[in-house]
């Protein structure tokens, strides 16, 4: 897993078919559009760093988030990443088949370990050529996503490092509904595009102003309140965007 790997995995449960229902774009279907889907559901927790697409490779699945979280991430020929957009439960990866492009646009990763339903991409294409709940939820959630990863893009060209790792973190808790994050300098830096360094002198200056607390392989919240008010507006912007959608 190199760069992307962990840090200490929390205790999961075991995961249940009705748990899929917990993912927005799942559990807002009619119960007869669900129950449609049920025989190719494949339910499982799926560790953190584990990869669901490869950058160009065919996508012959699409996965809906129960809770976890699933990071894209664009990477170079010499190993550099930056982190585009994050997925939780509500949307899914690997929604580009759903726009007619069978390749994954990038690398999906898990980032905190979860609960994630599998779906065979072919057969909910035929879904949602037939589910016009199915096919409303899934364009609402491309756009929101297009829109964070736009965000993304102004955000690390115009604000400091301390602004967008205050982002990173909100938009992580937010999709895991906790105050802890299982996450190591080195996947921090990763997903940000930045070195190690970088990130553990920032780290540091967020903790030395109470904001958060670092230990190893993870990172605390300790202030939210602050850790907005630190943060740029892209936070704001992605999340009321995603609220004004119905994406949330």
């Amino acid at each position: 897993m190199g760069k992307f790997a962990p840090g200490r995995h929390r205790t999961l449960s075991a995961p249940r078919l009705s748990d899929s229902r917990r993912n927005h774009l799942l559990g807002e279907l009619p119960l007869e559009d669900w129950q449609a889907l049920v025989p190719w559901m494949e339910v499982s927790n799926a560790p953190a760093g584990q990869v669901l697409h490869q950058h160009g490779h065919p996508i012959s699945r699409v996965y809906f988030p129960v809770d976890c979280t699933v990071a894209l991430v664009q990477t170079l020929a010499d190993g550099a990443s930056v982190q585009t957009a994050l997925i939780g439960c509500e949307g899914a990866a690997g929604v580009s088949v759903f726009l007619g492009h069978n390749t994954a646009p990038s690398l999906a990763v898990v980032q905190t370990a979860g609960c994630i339903v599998a779906i065979d991409a072919a057969v909910l294409l035929v879904e949602f050529r037939r589910s016009a709940s199915l096919m409303r939820g899934v364009l609402r959630f491309v756009e929101a996503l297009m829109a964070q990863k736009a965000q993304a893009v102004l955000c690390s060209r115009h604000h400091t490092l301390e602004q967008q790792l205050c982002r990173w973190l909100l938009l992580s808790l937010d999709r895991v509904q906790t105050q802890e994050l299982a996450v190591t300098h080195d996947l921090v830096a990763a997903m940000l595009g930045v070195r190690r360094e970088s990130v553990t002198e920032t780290v540091h200056k967020l903790e030395h102003r109470g904001l958060i607390l670092g230990r190893r392989g993870h990172i605390e919240v300790l202030d939210r309140a602050g850790l907005e008010q630190a943060s740029c507006e892209c936070y704001a912007v992605v999340k009321n965007h995603y609220k004004l959608h119905g994406v949330s």
